[in-house]
């Protein structure tokens, strides 16, 4: 038995033996055929030509290939290499499909060429026909099975050890210039590490590259550092979107991904230190962001695109769950959620991006705060949106310190300074001390009444928001298309001129939502205040702000004394003081499309109990125009002059005083 065991044993070896003498023996023209096969398939693939130069084995499981290229027929080189240094699996070679353990690249160029409409690279991303069979038109293309493809071949193909030595791209055409430089790129038992040298026409980064790799199990860790004190600068930002992104670094990971039913789940982080960005519809000024980051868990399938509820989003020491949610099979369907957990009041002013609100910075509170939004809409049922906003507070919540601004400084006489485009025109006080100003209870109730009913009839009721107004208005945008409606109440009308520049920036808003919410909530202005303050302030024509200046301006008469008809008008165009004139004919009568907007703030006030049924009914859209105004507007020659000496006379007395 033991002989035969030792038979057995010799003949086995004697077999392996065999094969590997013939392996060695044929191992070269395995290789030619292999690469014969390879270059035949681009070529009959792609209008190209692929050249190599040489290729043999240099030992027993390595490959050397030289002079490598790759030539568009009739276009400029797209690429070559000097040589290629690769080791291969001994069982891949079993099989006619080698396949690379380690891999050393020298000397590599990859050159990009656009002239005019002519590309040396083109070719390469045109899709291939498909064959012709019924098509259904109710599927979309399935991008989490393209990206799970994708991720899949590309991690497959990464050898156990890289070593690029000189790698090179580049790209160029008329107006555009991009070279990349890597002395090196290594990997090696899973630890990557690279410089890269980034020239986009004058911009320059200099960057550093380190991360891990795990094929086997499709992770990635990479982080990439500024090399210099300049920090990362995204290139073409300021020339197509007019704006400016810079940070000191950037770290992103794939750390699982699963692909089931069609849908292609992936979980990793994003963190970005140092972010500056620049934009004028913004804000002002850079926003900075000490540290923000993405907890992220997306899924792509089938005309649906997903960011989990376990996606957490990080900014300085705030942090929120997000999840949105995009489907495309059918009717249009949008799903956005932030949630909070509660947060330290201080934690959630200090993490506000430095640059992004004017007068909340330096602030500092007690107590938490906790925030909670819904947004759903269906394109083919807009009336049906949904949106609900709440900023929670505890019952401990206060402000310990107030920051650039004092939000109390309404309460007390103050300067106001009137901005148009971001420059300021006009400064005067609001309080006593001004001749123009008017105590609420000196402001006529038509005028009050007729304001509220037409700007915020819920002003004395809400915390400062109407959301229903804000859905109402989601509305409005989405059906037309573009922003055409706002929610605005008359808080934030008021925090809007008071405390913010007129820049229609989203920091201006998102500020001025934040400004309402602390005024209201803590009640540190009375609505009669702010009422009052709103009052004084706003815009109705050339130079003239308040209800004051206002009714003189127009009739020649005290704000106590304005009638119905004077109300309504002074109302109507307060959305655009400056087209005052446009209300009017030359002969200084109201236009007939007024009586519209007549009927029906008149017809809401008379619901509200705010007018009897007989000033209802005796109600005429017309007002007689005095003083100023008159000269402004009217210009028929036929119409008599009135005598404003009076007016005039009052004028100088008031501004005297």
């Amino acid at each position: 038995m033991k002989n035969k065991i030792l038979v057995w044993v010799s003949g086995l070896v004697a077999f392996v033996l065999i094969l590997v003498v013939l392996l060695f023996i044929f191992r070269s023209r395995v290789l030619d055929y292999t690469l014969t096969r390879v270059v035949a398939k681009v070529e009959n693939r792609y209008p190209a030509e692929l050249n190599i130069g040489s290729a043999r084995f240099a030992d027993w499981n390595t490959v050397v290939l030289h002079d490598i290229s790759f030539v568009p027929h009739g276009l400029d080189t797209l690429f070559t290499t000097d040589s290629v240094h690769a080791s291969i699996s001994v069982s891949s070679i079993f099989r006619g499909r080698i396949v690379f353990g380690r891999l050393e690249v020298a000397n590599s160029y990859l050159t990009a060429v656009k002239r005019g409409e002519v590309t040396n690279f083109g070719f390469l991303l045109k899709q291939e026909e498909a064959p012709e069979e019924p098509v259904d038109t109710t599927q979309g293309r399935n991008y989490g099975e393209l990206l799970n493809r994708v991720i899949e071949m590309a991690f497959d193909n990464v050898p156990d050890e890289v070593n690029f030595r000189n790698l090179n791209a580049s790209y160029t055409s008329n107006n555009r210039t991009i070279d990349v430089r890597m002395p090196y790129l290594l990997i090696d038992d899973g630890q990557i590490k690279s410089e890269v040298f980034v020239r986009t026409d004058s911009l320059v980064n200099n960057l550093l590259v380190r991360g891990t790799i795990d094929p086997g199990d499709y992770r990635i860790a990479a982080s990439v550092y500024a090399a210099d004190k300049k920090g990362i600068r995204l290139p073409y930002v300021e020339e197509k979107l007019d704006g400016r992104v810079s940070f000191d670094t950037l770290h992103l990971s794939l750390t699982d991904k699963e692909f089931r039913r069609e849908m292609l789940t992936m979980r990793g982080r994003a963190l970005v230190n140092n972010l500056v960005v620049f934009h004028p519809k913004l804000a002002d000024e850079n926003i900075q962001v000490q540290e923000s980051a993405l907890d992220y868990v997306v899924t792509l399938g089938p005309n649906l695109y997903v960011i989990d509820s376990l996606t957490e989003i990080r900014v300085n020491k705030a942090r929120a769950n997000l999840y949105a949610a995009y489907r495309n099979k059918g009717a249009k369907i949008i799903d956005l959620k932030v949630k909070t957990d509660q947060i330290p009041a201080n934690d959630f002013f200090a993490s506000l991006p430095a640059g992004l609100f004017e007068n909340l910075e330096g602030i500092s509170a007690q107590g938490k705060l906790q925030y909670d939004l819904k947004f759903h809409v269906n394109m083919d049922s807009l009336d049906q949106v949904v949106f609900d906003s709440d900023l929670d507070a505890s019952d401990a919540f206060k402000i310990t310190q107030w920051g650039n601004t004092n939000l109390q400084k309404i309460n007390r006489s103050f300067s106001h300074t009137v901005y148009e485009y971001g420059k300021p025109v006009r400064t005067f006080i609001v309080g006593p001390s001004n001749v123009f100003y008017s105590p609420i209870h000196q402001i006529s109730p038509y005028l009050r009444n007729a304001i509220l009913t037409a700007e915020d009839a819920g002003f004395y009721s809400h915390a400062g928001f109407h959301e229903e107004a804000i859905r109402l208005a989601i509305v409005t945008n989405l059906k037309k298309g573009e922003f055409v409606r706002g929610g605005s109440t008359l808080s934030m009308q008021l925090v809007k001129n008071v405390f913010l520049t007129r820049k229609k920036t989203l920091a201006r808003k998102v500020e001025e939502a934040l400004i309402v919410w602390l005024i209201e909530n803590l009640d540190l202005v009375s609505k009669n205040r702010m009422f009052e303050v709103y009052l004084n302030i706003i815009e109705w024509g050339p130079d003239v702000y308040g209800a004051k200046d206002a009714s003189r301006f127009y009739f020649g008469k005290q704000p106590s004394e304005l009638n119905l008809a004077e109300a309504i008008f002074l109302t109507s165009i307060i959305p655009s003081p400056k087209r005052y004139r446009s209300s009017f004919d030359s002969q200084g009568n109201l236009r007939s499309w007024k009586s519209g907007y007549y009927r029906l703030i008149s017809g809401h006030m008379l619901r509200r109990g705010l007018i009897t049924r007989e000033e209802y009914d005796s109600l005429y859209p017309n007002v007689t125009l005095y003083g100023r105004a008159r000269d402004l507007i009217v210009t028929d020659p036929t119409v008599v002059e009135e005598d404003t000496t009076a007016y005039e006379l009052e004028t100088i007395d008031m501004l005297d005083f």
